[in-house]
């Protein structure tokens, strides 16, 4: 099959990992006359419930990876932490979109901000750092507070360490922390909020992006999205949008993927995004579009990847939109979300409820004025 060639309904999407964002694009694949079939190692991953073939099999598996592959029209993935070899492996066997260099570009952090600092986009200032002595170098570069982070698998604030100003440390404990692994030092970045823009591209270089939106974490982790972005410009909402659609240019990106940005506050009033990640998949601030948008983040991605032409990205008409994470015990108030007016709750079919653990989120629309 062409590359150009759109897949039709009937046809199989693969999935590579199986937790809840699998188990939506599952759900919205559905919705198409599609199948999917999802490639994980663990056994109670949620997105099994909702597929129509599982492979059980770890992702260094090369011969399971390739049986799955020939078995699917089109491959796709729901986290950024999957290895290069495995997505090269798939690659040889199947359309796999987004592709392999857009996968191995954002899931290292100093890849992906040497990538976005090239295109002329700002970033927080940074440094490698792979010993105590680069670290103390970094830090005497960029001052304090700064955050150290591994360049590969964090998420949700793990992988990560404050290095406060009035800290003082001891720069091998530091890196031993983070067991030792490549890092980089990042700047602080004196930000008023934290956004996202959520965007697809299409086969064709189709662009659509959804409304920006503002998160609010508590512990690391994202607790609540709101769109519109209360107070925010239209410029500051355009050229959010325009950093989105430079980056999935110039990764020849296919898919839904998210821009995490910090607002810097100029003495003028004015905002200024600053990039602060990519997500190469579709994003836990995007769930609110599948009540609150014309078409859902997942819905969008099994079009972009299936090579059908992109959806309205526009939100349901004169509605504001709240997403709250239910975290661990939180979706245990399951049944009085229910019960409450305009609420429309998702759980993701997880059997443990631990801390930090993201077992659900609530959707409400607010009309506005």
């Amino acid at each position: 099959m062409s590359t150009r060639t759109p897949i039709g309904p009937g046809a199989t999407i693969g999935i590579v990992g199986g937790g809840q964002l699998a188990r939506m694009i599952g759900l919205a694949a559905a919705n198409y006359g599609l199948k999917v079939h999802v490639f994980s190692p663990d056994a109670d991953s949620p997105a099994f419930d909702v597929a129509a073939a599982r492979t059980l099999a770890a992702y260094d598996d090369a011969d399971a990876l390739a049986a799955f592959a020939d078995a699917v029209d089109v491959v796709t993935y729901e986290f950024e932490n999957v290895p290069r070899e495995t997505a090269e492996i798939l690659e040889a066997h199947a359309i796999l979109r987004p592709n392999a260099t857009a996968l191995s570009t954002t899931q290292d952090r100093l890849v992906e901000k040497e990538f976005v600092n090239r295109l002329g986009i700002a970033t927080a200032p940074f440094r490698a750092v792979d010993t105590a002595a680069d670290l103390s170098a970094a830090l005497d570069a960029l001052g304090r507070p700064a955050v150290l982070k591994t360049r590969r698998f964090g998420y949700d604030g793990k992988g990560q360490r404050m290095i406060r100003a009035s800290e003082t440390i001891d720069p091998a404990a530091v890196m031993a922390e983070l067991g030792d692994a490549p890092c980089i030092l990042e700047g602080f970045v004196p930000f008023a909020r934290e956004v996202s823009v959520v965007a697809a591209r299409g086969v064709d270089g189709a662009f659509a992006a959804f409304d920006l939106c503002e998160n609010e974490h508590r512990d690391h982790i994202l607790a609540v999205t709101r769109v519109p972005a209360p107070g925010l410009s239209d410029a500051t909402a355009r050229e959010a949008a325009r950093i989105a659609e430079r980056i999935g240019a110039a990764l020849d990106y296919v898919g839904v993927f998210a821009v995490e940005l910090f607002l810097v506050r100029e003495a003028d009033g004015s905002e200024r995004p600053v990039v602060n990640e990519i997500a190469p998949r579709v994003h836990n601030s995007g769930h609110w579009t599948i009540e609150g948008a014309l078409t859902s983040q997942f819905a969008q991605h099994v079009r972009a990847v299936c090579g059908w032409p992109l959806g309205d990205a526009s939100r349901t008409g004169g509605m504001a939109v709240e997403m709250e994470n239910l975290i661990g015990a939180e979706a245990d108030a399951w049944p009085a979300l229910l019960s409450e007016p305009g609420a429309h709750l998702h759980l993701y079919g997880k059997g443990e409820s631990r801390p930090g653990r993201k077992m659900g989120h609530v959707t409400r629309l607010v009309p506005r004025g």
